[in-house]
């Protein structure tokens, strides 16, 4: 199931929710980072579950914007589906998950960016970009965490 790209970035949910939000405090550099590695060709990556997570970030409140529509909302996420590969959650992930749970004693609201990082394993992803770089330290041996901040 890997596709071992060399050159492809996983996109954590922040990163798409920035750049989507046009009042967000990050959205210009977000946008900037997500179109400048599309022009320049390289693989973009997310997951269902980046997708779901997408999705209930910006169907509530934030702090600099309101909720959106889930009709607007529907066709944002199939916009993302149609410019981005979507990685599936399926049994290998499963099993990678379980394997990262147990090895790193993993747990609580960890889990979600466990998964994350078992997604990119499987598919061969090796580089996330994210805003939440700190969530993603214990990690750093098994993926290139870039930050959206530089």
């Amino acid at each position: 199931m890997a596709t071992k790209v060399a050159e492809c970035v996983f996109l954590d949910t922040n990163v798409l929710v920035h750049a989507a939000s046009l009042q967000a405090p990050l959205h210009e550099q977000a946008l900037k980072a997500v179109q400048s590695r599309y022009e320049e060709g390289l693989e973009l990556w997310v997951s269902r579950q980046v997708l779901r997570e997408y999705l209930a970030v910006l169907t509530r409140t934030q702090s600099y914007a309101m909720p959106r529509s889930a009709a607007i909302l529907a066709a944002e996420v199939r916009h993302l589906q149609s410019r981005f590969s979507v990685a599936e959650d399926g049994p290998a992930v499963t099993e990678t998950l379980l394997d990262l749970v147990v090895r790193l004693g993993i747990g609580g609201k960890q889990v979600h960016d466990a998964n994350i990082i078992a997604t990119m394993l499987v598919y061969g992803v090796p580089t996330l970009l994210t805003d939440n770089v700190a969530d993603f330290a214990r990690y750093e041996n098994l993926v290139r965490v870039v930050p959206l901040k530089s």
